[in-house]
């Protein structure tokens, strides 16, 4: 795939990482048979079984609530929702977590044409830090220059992006954002910075 067209002028692109730099569900479905483990160990129950359910839940619902759901599927103690939640932040994953084909080949043309690459990412740093040590990078961890948006105002507010504008220097044109969400496209048109939706790269 050609890149040019993206990234003719821009000295930076902003990505996020759930869904834009790789498949969310490679993540949370690794812990879900996590859990699954844990208590088939700790309460003797089915793995997998309960892990089937999370599966199916989430394929058809998302993640809303799936703790509770499956608590109550198979009388699981909710004592373990805390668990549950750690794991989210410090589970060490079985396989390793795979960025989008097309997504490190884009990487990759950036680095070679030192457009400069930040990570402006969403939701809980200890979680999301987790995540991104166990995604293969392929040796591009080195260009990377990583930013919480939790860490500034919540999204619709641009701080976050004003930050690193002002401290790499950049001017609003040479920016390029690409994301998933329709509130990332909604954030970059506040910002007046480009948006470029995963959609045309996958």
């Amino acid at each position: 795939m050609a890149f040019e067209q993206y990234i003719k002028g821009k000295k930076a692109v902003v990505f996020g990482l759930d869904n834009v730099l790789y498949p969310e569900k490679d993540y949370l479905l690794q812990v879900y048979y996590l859990f699954a483990e844990f208590i088939s160990y700790t309460e003797q129950m089915d793995a997998k079984k309960i892990l089937a359910f999370m599966t199916e839940e989430y394929t058809a619902y998302g993640e809303v609530n799936i703790f509770n759901k499956t608590a109550e599927k198979f009388n699981i103690p909710l004592k373990y929702s805390s668990n549950f939640i750690l794991l989210h932040q410090t589970a060490r994953l079985p396989l390793k977590l795979l960025l989008y084909q097309q997504l490190l080949s884009f990487l990759q043309e950036l680095v070679l044409e030192r457009v400069n690459i930040f990570l402006l990412v969403d939701g809980k740093p200890e979680m999301q830090i987790n995540k991104i040590k166990q995604l293969e990078w392929h040796g591009l961890e080195q260009y990377l220059k990583v930013y919480f948006s939790e860490e500034f105002e919540n999204k619709p507010s641009t701080k976050s992006l004003e930050f690193i504008i002002n401290q790499h220097q950049l001017k609003k044109e040479e920016i390029l954002i690409v994301g998933f969400k329709k509130e990332e496209e909604q954030f970059a048109a506040l910002a007046n910075v480009d948006f470029l939706s995963i959609a045309n790269l996958l």
